[in-house]
């Protein structure tokens, strides 16, 4: 169907029309919804929806006293189910509205607009209309930066965080997106993070879904603010150095009422099959990511926070469910693909349309996959056959750290591999290693109760197990409260415990060593700069499990940049204990986390050492250091022994000449 003589051709193009349909509209965003428009000329809002299958379309609000009348029904603009109409006279924004969408049966259903760029609070559902009012961007060195910076060979550290409880106000509020840009930013600066990950900011009905249950993908949600409010969080944090990560979710939608679930009457944004449309285990529905219009709706949501957020990247939220089609699921429960498989073959199509339609728009973007699976290439590109992703999670060293740090250190000798496993399949992706939200809840125990043994020993271990995870290869993603050793589990509904560090001690040695850890990776190009190449890491000793110690180098293209780690899993110390170095000259500590200063036990060595010739631990010369109990040790080089004979020369020169 052609657009009608009243259709804004400004507006709504045949081509628009065209695209959408086709599942290849970047930025339906711009013609969706409820848009301010001028025709014919007067002033208003067009309205324009997909319902496929609908009999009627009618728009109504509160600029119509909610009455549902001939002057607002939507006309269908396209034989594949767009419905549009110009409403004039409606100047001002903040107006309320919703869709009412008759069946072919008959049944009226209220429905909030898919592409809403605003909506009420819960518990109010509406879609609220408003005017995309210009902001004054100023993080311009920013964006130039990210365009030319090589993120594969740069440090990220990401702070994940929940907006709704890092902290609140007093009376026990949220804070705002401008309240929170007062603090939040300026803390992530300055504890050493790269990047803030906030956990999903579209619209929810539900607090305790955290944000994973959407029924506003368009709609950054009004419990803290407006969109402008929104855009100044951001501009702050860049204007801070600190990047800006969305949890996204395109995988299920919420089944509530009003949202997107049977928006028509019928499976519009979810699958036709109920077997792949049903996803039992989070109450929810799958997208159909075979269907056009669905694609278009996710791929331009995706470039909507991109582009008019200036957001810094993606963390695409349960990649494995889309996989595959008997996630969580049991014989019966799961259709086939069309070859009698398990694959979802749309899904990677769609994987694919998406990292090369962001990618070709906002290079260096992060798109951050959370894949539980082995599934291959993960984060190739599209062309090699990958699924285009730049970074993964790597769920399977978090599964196994986190079951070995809560053992007996007796018992750890026969688990050794759990510690040393993930260096054998590094490399197949481009990994992330995360302790995030989803760690520390439903009864998992926060990150510090997650360690062996008394207090104690539990503040030694989280400071061992995060030395370890900082200068293994792959880039960082912590919860917030894991940084000051918060005991209890997070808590959606009320901040994190910051009293802790006023209260007591430990806690304020602990967010000290964690800003300390933090600024040492930063500083230091051996724990990041070759993160994905294997000349970035080498072991010199995987093989004490006796001891629980081990012994790795992180290296730079600099070989004064190297770096030595030895990490000690039991409450033992270990004097005169050797160790292979690749060069011959001065060493010292650049972390101790037995460190007094951190609330360790203050087994440090306050000196320079001496490497020796004599082969080690298949290195041609050695260290004899002490290593502290359940602590790990980054030593740097201070001189490599050609240094010290060029500088020694140089040095028999000048008083030669001064003679």
């Amino acid at each position: 169907m052609k657009n009608s003589g009243a259709l804004s051709k400004s507006l709504i193009c045949d081509a628009d029309i065209s695209l959408f349909h086709a599942g290849q509209h970047n930025e339906c965003y711009r013609f969706m919804g409820a848009c301010f428009t001028r025709e014919n000329g007067k002033l208003g809002i067009r309205f324009t929806t997909w319902a496929p299958n609908a009999k009627s379309v009618h728009v109504t609000g509160s600029f119509s006293d909610w009455n549902i009348d001939d002057k607002y029904a939507l006309k269908p603009i396209s034989f594949q189910g767009l419905w549009s109409a110009f409403i004039p006279g409606i100047k001002e924004d903040m107006h309320l509205y919703k869709y009412e969408i008759t069946t072919q049966k008959g049944v009226k259903l209220l429905k909030a607009d898919p592409f809403a760029f605003y909506s009420q609070k819960r518990p109010d559902t509406a879609s609220v209309i408003v005017k995309p009012n210009g902001f004054n961007w100023s993080d311009k060195i920013w964006m130039d930066k990210r365009r030319n910076t090589n993120i594969y060979e740069s440090p990220i550290n990401v702070y994940e965080v929940h907006l709704g409880s890092w902290k609140r106000g007093e009376d026990g509020e949220f804070l705002t997106y401008r309240e929170l840009a007062k603090d939040l930013p300026k803390y992530a600066k300055d504890m050493g993070y790269t990047h803030i990950e906030l956990m999903p900011i579209m619209e929810h009905p539900l607090d305790d879904s955290w944000g994973y249950q959407i029924t506003g993908y368009y709609s950054v949600t009004s419990r803290f603010g407006s969109i402008e409010d929104f855009k100044y969080f951001v501009d702050v944090c860049h204007g801070q150095g600190i990047g800006v990560i969305l949890d996204w979710v395109p995988g299920h939608f919420c089944k509530d009422d009003y949202g997107l679930y049977r928006y028509d009457g019928t499976p519009t944004y979810e699958y036709k099959d109920s077997n792949r449309a049903e996803n039992m285990g989070w109450g929810a529905a799958n997208f159909d990511l075979s269907c056009p219009e669905v694609k278009s709706f996710l791929i331009s949501n995706a470039t909507y926070w991109l582009k008019e957020f200036h957001i810094d990247g993606l963390r695409v939220d349960a990649v494995a469910n889309m996989l595959y089609l008997d996630y969580d699921r049991r014989a019966g429960e799961w259709t086939p693909n069309k070859y009698g498989g398990r694959e979802n073959l749309e899904a990677i199509v769609f994987f694919r349309e998406l990292s090369e339609t962001l990618f070709h728009e906002f290079p260096n973007i992060l798109m951050i996959a959370e894949e539980s699976t082995a599934w291959p290439m993960v984060t190739k590109p599209s062309y090699l056959g990958g699924l285009g992703f730049n970074f993964k999670w790597n769920m399977g060293w978090m599964n196994d750290v986190l079951k070995y740090i809560t053992l007996d250190p007796v018992y750890r000798k026969y688990n050794h591999n759990l510690i040393t496993f993930s260096m054998m399949y590094h490399y197949s992706e481009n990994f992330i290693l995360p302790i995030s939200h989803d760690e520390v809840v439903h009864g998992k125990k926060s990150l510090i109760d997650k360690m062996w043994g008394d207090y104690w020993n539990k503040f030694a271990g989280l400071r061992v197990f995060a030395a370890y995870m900082y200068t293994h290869p792959g880039k960082k993603t912590l919860f917030m409260g894991s940084e000051f050793a918060q005991f209890i589990e997070w808590r959606h509904y009320e901040s994190l415990e910051w009293q802790l560090i006023e209260q007591f001690e430990t806690h304020r040695k602990t967010k000290l060593f964690f800003k300390t850890l933090n600024h040492i990776y930063k500083d230091n190009a051996a724990l990041w700069k070759l993160d994905y190449s294997t000349e970035g890491f080498e072991w010199i000793d995987a093989d004490n499990a006796d001891q629980s110690i081990i012994v790795f180098m992180r290296r730079s293209e600099k070989p004064e940049e190297t770096l030595v780690v030895v990490c000690n899993f039991t409450p033992i110390v270990y004097y005169d204990y050797k160790i292979g170095v690749p060069y011959l000259g001065e060493y010292e500590e650049l972390l101790n986390t037995d460190s007094q200063e951190f609330g360790g036990s203050g087994q440090i060595m306050d000196e320079i050492l001496y490497a020796k010739t004599g082969q080690w631990h298949n290195q041609t010369y050695h260290l004899t250091i002490k290593v502290p109990p359940m602590a790990a040790l980054i030593l740097k080089i201070n001189r490599i022994e050609e240094d010290i004979k060029e500088e020694s020369k140089i040095g028999k020169i000048q008083l030669a000449n001064i003679g």
